[in-house]
């Protein structure tokens, strides 16, 4: 079983698909199935143009993925700034107070390199990622990475 913490990426069976050239970051996989967010495609928009946030400061979005594309999720290195987060692994944290991430961006000056937001999130149902895996539609990537690099 992936665990929280790995990424995977997308092969030549998911050409022409929403995934085509993803990257994703596992955030959940138990018996209930599995979570992550597309970490390599920008959404083309920034978090000031959305109604809620339009007091923001410019901070750009991403395509998290096609589950749920209503609500803003959160992907952070900050747990002295923004509580309530999930540690993942290489200090990452999913989750957390929106408010206290948009203080953080606003009033701290919080860059891409601390907080990435995302439109949108990635769902598999319980064995659903594992078998995606065996038929060939995704590689697990060795190297450690950092979502902020």
């Amino acid at each position: 079983m992936i665990k929280a913490g790995s990424y995977i990426k997308s092969t030549a069976a998911l050409r022409g698909s929403f995934f085509e050239d993803a990257i994703i970051l596992i955030i959940e996989n138990n018996a209930d199935g599995a979570e992550g967010f597309v970490v390599n495609k920008p959404l083309g928009r920034s978090l000031h143009e959305l109604e809620e946030f339009r007091h923001s400061q410019p901070f750009p979005i991403f395509e998290g993925g096609p589950v749920d594309p209503e609500h803003i999720y959160i992907l952070h290195s900050r747990p002295d700034l923004i509580e309530g987060g999930q540690p993942l692994s290489n200090g990452m944290y999913a989750g957390g107070s929106i408010l206290q991430v948009i203080d953080a961006i606003n009033a701290i000056g919080a860059s891409k390199d601390e907080i990435k937001l995302f439109i949108g999130y990635c769902g598999w149902d319980a064995g659903e990622l594992e078998m995606e895996l065996q038929e060939g539609s995704w590689t697990v990537l060795q190297e450690s990475r950092s979502v902020f690099s």
